[in-house]
Protein backbone atom coordinates (compact mmCIF):
# COMPACT_ATOMS: atom_id res chain seq x y z
CA UNK A 1 0.00 0.00 0.00
CA UNK A 2 1.33 3.43 -0.88
CA UNK A 3 1.57 6.10 1.76
CA UNK A 4 1.13 9.79 1.60
CA UNK A 5 3.58 11.76 3.65
CA UNK A 6 3.82 15.49 4.18
CA UNK A 7 6.98 17.47 3.76
CA UNK A 8 6.85 21.17 4.51
CA UNK A 9 3.08 20.84 4.63
CA UNK A 10 2.93 19.49 1.06
CA UNK A 11 1.70 15.96 0.19
CA UNK A 12 4.35 13.53 -1.07
CA UNK A 13 3.48 9.97 -2.17
CA UNK A 14 5.98 7.28 -1.18
CA UNK A 15 6.24 4.47 -3.76
CA UNK A 16 5.16 0.98 -2.69
CA UNK A 17 7.86 -0.95 -0.90
CA UNK A 18 9.93 2.13 -0.07
CA UNK A 19 10.48 3.45 3.38
CA UNK A 20 11.85 6.80 4.42
CA UNK A 21 12.86 7.40 8.00
CA UNK A 22 13.86 11.06 7.52
CA UNK A 23 12.88 13.05 10.63
CA UNK A 24 11.81 15.89 8.35
CA UNK A 25 8.97 13.75 7.05
CA UNK A 26 5.69 13.62 8.87
CA UNK A 27 4.02 10.36 7.88
CA UNK A 28 0.38 9.63 7.99
CA UNK A 29 -1.72 6.95 6.43
CA UNK A 30 -3.77 8.62 3.76
CA UNK A 31 -6.99 7.75 5.48
CA UNK A 32 -5.82 9.68 8.54
CA UNK A 33 -5.10 12.91 6.66
CA UNK A 34 -7.41 15.53 8.15
CA UNK A 35 -7.46 17.30 4.80
CA UNK A 36 -9.00 14.31 3.13
CA UNK A 37 -12.75 13.54 3.30
CA UNK A 38 -12.03 10.43 5.31
CA UNK A 39 -9.73 12.29 7.66
CA UNK A 40 -12.24 15.05 8.21
CA UNK A 41 -14.87 12.55 9.24
CA UNK A 42 -12.44 10.87 11.61
CA UNK A 43 -11.42 14.20 13.12
CA UNK A 44 -14.97 15.25 14.01
CA UNK A 45 -15.79 11.75 15.20
CA UNK A 46 -12.95 11.97 17.70
CA UNK A 47 -13.43 15.63 18.65
CA UNK A 48 -17.12 16.02 19.39
CA UNK A 49 -18.28 19.52 20.50
CA UNK A 50 -19.89 19.24 23.96
CA UNK A 51 -23.62 19.83 23.80
CA UNK A 52 -24.87 23.22 24.97
CA UNK A 53 -25.49 23.46 28.73
CA UNK A 54 -23.60 20.18 29.25
CA UNK A 55 -21.23 19.86 32.24
CA UNK A 56 -18.29 20.06 29.82
CA UNK A 57 -19.46 23.03 27.77
CA UNK A 58 -20.64 26.58 28.20
CA UNK A 59 -23.77 28.18 26.77
CA UNK A 60 -23.62 31.18 24.49
CA UNK A 61 -27.34 31.93 24.92
CA UNK A 62 -28.48 35.30 26.37
CA UNK A 63 -30.26 34.01 29.44
CA UNK A 64 -33.01 35.55 31.52
CA UNK A 65 -30.48 36.20 34.28
CA UNK A 66 -28.27 38.10 31.83
CA UNK A 67 -31.25 40.20 30.80
CA UNK A 68 -32.08 41.01 34.42
CA UNK A 69 -28.49 42.07 35.09
CA UNK A 70 -28.47 44.38 32.06
CA UNK A 71 -31.82 45.91 33.06
CA UNK A 72 -30.55 46.49 36.60
CA UNK A 73 -27.39 48.19 35.34
CA UNK A 74 -29.37 50.40 32.96
CA UNK A 75 -31.79 51.32 35.78
CA UNK A 76 -28.91 52.36 38.02
CA UNK A 77 -27.35 54.43 35.25
CA UNK A 78 -30.69 56.08 34.49
CA UNK A 79 -31.19 56.95 38.18
CA UNK A 80 -27.72 58.50 38.35
CA UNK A 81 -28.33 60.55 35.20
CA UNK A 82 -31.76 61.75 36.38
CA UNK A 83 -30.35 62.74 39.79
CA UNK A 84 -27.50 64.61 38.12
CA UNK A 85 -29.87 66.46 35.78
CA UNK A 86 -32.17 67.37 38.68
CA UNK A 87 -29.25 68.66 40.74
CA UNK A 88 -27.95 70.68 37.79
CA UNK A 89 -31.41 72.16 37.18
CA UNK A 90 -31.78 73.15 40.85
CA UNK A 91 -28.34 74.77 40.92
CA UNK A 92 -29.13 76.67 37.74
CA UNK A 93 -32.46 77.86 39.18
CA UNK A 94 -30.81 78.97 42.42
CA UNK A 95 -28.12 80.87 40.54
CA UNK A 96 -30.73 82.60 38.40
CA UNK A 97 -32.85 83.62 41.41
CA UNK A 98 -29.77 84.93 43.19
CA UNK A 99 -28.87 87.05 40.16
CA UNK A 100 -32.48 88.29 39.84
CA UNK A 101 -32.67 89.37 43.47
CA UNK A 102 -29.31 91.11 43.29
CA UNK A 103 -30.71 93.23 40.45
CA UNK A 104 -34.06 93.84 42.16
CA UNK A 105 -32.36 94.76 45.45
CA UNK A 106 -30.22 97.28 43.58
CA UNK A 107 -33.33 98.65 41.82
CA UNK A 108 -35.17 99.20 45.11
CA UNK A 109 -32.10 100.91 46.54
CA UNK A 110 -31.95 103.18 43.47
CA UNK A 111 -35.64 103.99 43.89
CA UNK A 112 -34.98 104.88 47.52
CA UNK A 113 -32.06 107.12 46.58
CA UNK A 114 -34.24 108.98 44.10
CA UNK A 115 -37.11 109.38 46.60
CA UNK A 116 -35.49 111.02 49.58
CA UNK A 117 -34.00 107.71 50.84
CA UNK A 118 -37.52 106.26 51.15
CA UNK A 119 -38.59 102.74 50.23
CA UNK A 120 -41.84 102.04 48.33
CA UNK A 121 -44.82 102.61 50.62
CA UNK A 122 -48.47 101.69 50.88
CA UNK A 123 -49.64 104.92 49.24
CA UNK A 124 -47.39 104.60 46.19
CA UNK A 125 -49.70 102.21 44.34
CA UNK A 126 -53.29 102.95 45.27
CA UNK A 127 -55.53 99.99 45.98
CA UNK A 128 -52.80 97.36 45.62
CA UNK A 129 -50.65 95.39 48.02
CA UNK A 130 -47.28 97.12 47.90
CA UNK A 131 -45.51 93.85 48.68
CA UNK A 132 -46.44 92.76 45.14
CA UNK A 133 -46.95 96.00 43.27
CA UNK A 134 -43.67 97.57 44.39
CA UNK A 135 -42.63 96.21 40.99
CA UNK A 136 -44.45 99.10 39.31
CA UNK A 137 -42.31 101.53 41.29
CA UNK A 138 -38.91 99.96 40.58
CA UNK A 139 -39.09 98.12 37.26
CA UNK A 140 -37.94 101.15 35.25
CA UNK A 141 -34.59 100.86 37.06
CA UNK A 142 -34.31 97.44 35.44
CA UNK A 143 -35.01 98.71 31.95
CA UNK A 144 -38.65 97.61 31.92
CA UNK A 145 -40.97 100.28 30.54
CA UNK A 146 -43.82 98.24 29.04
CA UNK A 147 -46.81 96.97 31.04
CA UNK A 148 -45.88 94.10 33.33
CA UNK A 149 -46.08 90.62 31.78
CA UNK A 150 -44.68 87.10 32.11
CA UNK A 151 -41.82 88.16 29.83
CA UNK A 152 -40.33 90.21 32.71
CA UNK A 153 -37.80 87.43 33.36
CA UNK A 154 -35.87 89.31 36.03
CA UNK A 155 -38.97 88.98 38.22
CA UNK A 156 -39.42 85.25 37.46
CA UNK A 157 -37.98 82.39 39.48
CA UNK A 158 -37.68 79.15 37.43
CA UNK A 159 -38.81 77.14 40.47
CA UNK A 160 -41.91 79.25 41.14
CA UNK A 161 -44.87 76.87 41.50
CA UNK A 162 -47.44 79.39 42.76
CA UNK A 163 -49.52 78.76 45.85
CA UNK A 164 -53.27 79.42 45.93
CA UNK A 165 -53.43 79.43 42.11
CA UNK A 166 -52.08 76.40 40.22
CA UNK A 167 -49.77 78.61 38.14
CA UNK A 168 -46.48 80.38 38.91
CA UNK A 169 -46.77 83.85 40.43
CA UNK A 170 -44.79 85.33 37.53
CA UNK A 171 -47.54 84.28 35.09
CA UNK A 172 -50.37 85.81 37.12
CA UNK A 173 -51.63 89.40 36.74
CA UNK A 174 -53.06 89.14 40.25
CA UNK A 175 -49.48 89.12 41.55
CA UNK A 176 -48.19 91.61 38.98
CA UNK A 177 -46.24 88.89 37.17
CA UNK A 178 -43.58 88.46 39.81
CA UNK A 179 -42.08 85.68 41.94
CA UNK A 180 -40.50 88.08 44.45
CA UNK A 181 -42.12 90.16 47.18
CA UNK A 182 -41.05 93.35 48.89
CA UNK A 183 -40.82 93.41 52.70
CA UNK A 184 -43.90 95.58 52.81
CA UNK A 185 -46.84 93.56 54.09
CA UNK A 186 -48.81 96.40 55.67
CA UNK A 187 -51.42 94.32 57.46
CA UNK A 188 -51.97 95.21 61.14
CA UNK A 189 -49.29 93.85 63.44
CA UNK A 190 -47.04 92.57 60.65
CA UNK A 191 -43.39 93.77 60.73
CA UNK A 192 -42.32 95.52 57.52
CA UNK A 193 -40.36 98.46 56.14
CA UNK A 194 -42.84 99.87 53.60
CA UNK A 195 -42.37 103.65 53.37
CA UNK A 196 -39.38 103.60 55.72
CA UNK A 197 -36.34 105.75 55.17
CA UNK A 198 -33.32 103.55 54.57
CA UNK A 199 -31.38 105.49 57.22
CA UNK A 200 -34.01 104.51 59.82
CA UNK A 201 -33.36 100.78 59.44
CA UNK A 202 -31.18 99.91 62.44
CA UNK A 203 -29.78 96.63 61.14
CA UNK A 204 -29.52 96.87 57.35
CA UNK A 205 -27.39 93.73 57.09
CA UNK A 206 -30.15 91.69 58.83
CA UNK A 207 -33.33 93.41 57.65
CA UNK A 208 -35.04 91.90 54.64
CA UNK A 209 -35.74 94.09 51.62
CA UNK A 210 -37.08 91.64 49.03
CA UNK A 211 -37.41 87.85 48.84
CA UNK A 212 -38.89 84.89 47.05
CA UNK A 213 -42.57 84.70 47.92
CA UNK A 214 -42.08 81.21 49.33
CA UNK A 215 -40.13 82.70 52.26
CA UNK A 216 -43.47 83.97 53.60
CA UNK A 217 -44.64 80.44 54.35
CA UNK A 218 -41.92 79.09 54.66
CA UNK A 219 -41.36 76.58 51.89
CA UNK A 220 -38.59 76.32 49.32
CA UNK A 221 -38.27 76.49 45.55
CA UNK A 222 -34.74 75.09 45.71
CA UNK A 223 -34.23 71.64 47.23
CA UNK A 224 -37.82 71.46 48.46
CA UNK A 225 -38.55 68.91 51.16
CA UNK A 226 -42.19 68.81 50.04
CA UNK A 227 -41.40 68.24 46.37
CA UNK A 228 -43.90 70.07 44.13
CA UNK A 229 -46.45 70.38 46.95
CA UNK A 230 -47.03 73.60 48.90
CA UNK A 231 -47.75 71.85 52.18
CA UNK A 232 -46.80 71.48 54.89
CA UNK A 233 -44.78 74.52 55.90
CA UNK A 234 -41.55 73.54 57.62
CA UNK A 235 -38.84 75.21 59.66
CA UNK A 236 -35.52 76.07 58.01
CA UNK A 237 -36.89 75.97 54.48
CA UNK A 238 -34.38 77.94 52.43
CA UNK A 239 -35.17 80.91 50.21
CA UNK A 240 -33.18 83.49 48.29
CA UNK A 241 -33.53 86.86 50.04
CA UNK A 242 -32.12 90.35 49.56
CA UNK A 243 -31.21 92.68 52.45
CA UNK A 244 -31.35 96.44 52.96
CA UNK A 245 -27.56 96.69 52.81
CA UNK A 246 -27.65 95.21 49.27
CA UNK A 247 -26.36 91.68 49.83
CA UNK A 248 -28.29 88.55 48.81
CA UNK A 249 -28.27 85.21 50.59
CA UNK A 250 -29.81 81.73 50.49
CA UNK A 251 -31.22 81.80 54.02
CA UNK A 252 -33.02 79.40 56.30
CA UNK A 253 -36.43 80.74 57.33
CA UNK A 254 -37.87 80.16 60.79
CA UNK A 255 -41.30 78.59 61.33
CA UNK A 256 -42.86 78.17 64.77
CA UNK A 257 -45.30 75.53 63.59
CA UNK A 258 -48.36 77.80 63.68
CA UNK A 259 -47.81 81.26 62.21
CA UNK A 260 -46.69 82.14 58.69
CA UNK A 261 -43.04 83.19 58.70
CA UNK A 262 -43.65 86.79 57.58
CA UNK A 263 -45.89 87.55 60.56
CA UNK A 264 -43.04 87.82 63.06
CA UNK A 265 -39.28 88.05 63.41
CA UNK A 266 -37.44 84.75 63.94
CA UNK A 267 -35.97 83.48 67.19
CA UNK A 268 -32.24 84.14 67.79
CA UNK A 269 -29.89 82.17 65.56
CA UNK A 270 -31.21 83.29 62.17
CA UNK A 271 -29.53 85.80 59.84
CA UNK A 272 -32.59 87.92 59.01
CA UNK A 273 -35.52 89.89 60.41
CA UNK A 274 -38.58 91.56 58.91
CA UNK A 275 -38.76 94.56 61.21
CA UNK A 276 -36.54 97.60 60.73
CA UNK A 277 -35.95 98.10 64.44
Amino acid sequence: MSMTIYRNNRPYRVPKGRTDHSPALQCRVATNNPLSPEGTADFFANHRIPPRNSPHGTSNAFTRTDLMVVVAILSILAAIIVAHLKSTKEKTGLARCTANLQKITAAITSFSNDHNQTFPGSDDVAGSGIWWFYKEEVKSYLGLTAPSSPSDTVFACPGDRGYSDPIPFYTSPHFDYGSYVFNGVTLPGIPNIAGWKSSSVKKPARTLLVMEWIAHAPLSWHGSKTGPRNTPFYCDAQSVVGFVDGHVNFSKIYYDGYNAAYTRDPVPGYDYQYSGN
